[in-house]
């Protein structure tokens, strides 16, 4: 079976959390496997609780402002690897693989 995972892409930059316990807990509820964040997360026991997979560059209790900008269905490129749509991704607790 394949799940979705999600694919966020924060520059890098951890001044404050790109997701917390409550949208993950919404993308498990909706079937998502798992979520990857090139930034920070919040609320690090709640998302270790949850049947979905999180990597993320660290944590910080900083909630972001919700502006409802961003896009959806692109193509990233981050840390060395490139995000396409419809991409099969791997991680397991040493990295992330991408299938090209």
């Amino acid at each position: 079976m394949i799940a979705a995972v999600l694919v966020v892409d924060g520059g890098g930059s951890l001044a404050c959390e790109l997701m917390g316990g409550t949208m993950a807990r919404t993308a498990s509820d909706n079937g998502w496997a798992g979520v990857i964040v090139h930034g920070a997360v919040r609320d690090r026991g709640e998302l270790a609780a949850l049947p979905i997979g999180v990597k993320a560059l660290g944590s910080n209790p900083r909630k972001s402002s919700k502006n409802g900008s961003g896009e959806q269905d692109i193509e990233l490129s981050f840390g060395g690897a490139t995000f396409r749509p419809g991409a099969t991704v791997y991680c397991d607790d040493d990295g992330i693989f991408v299938e090209r």
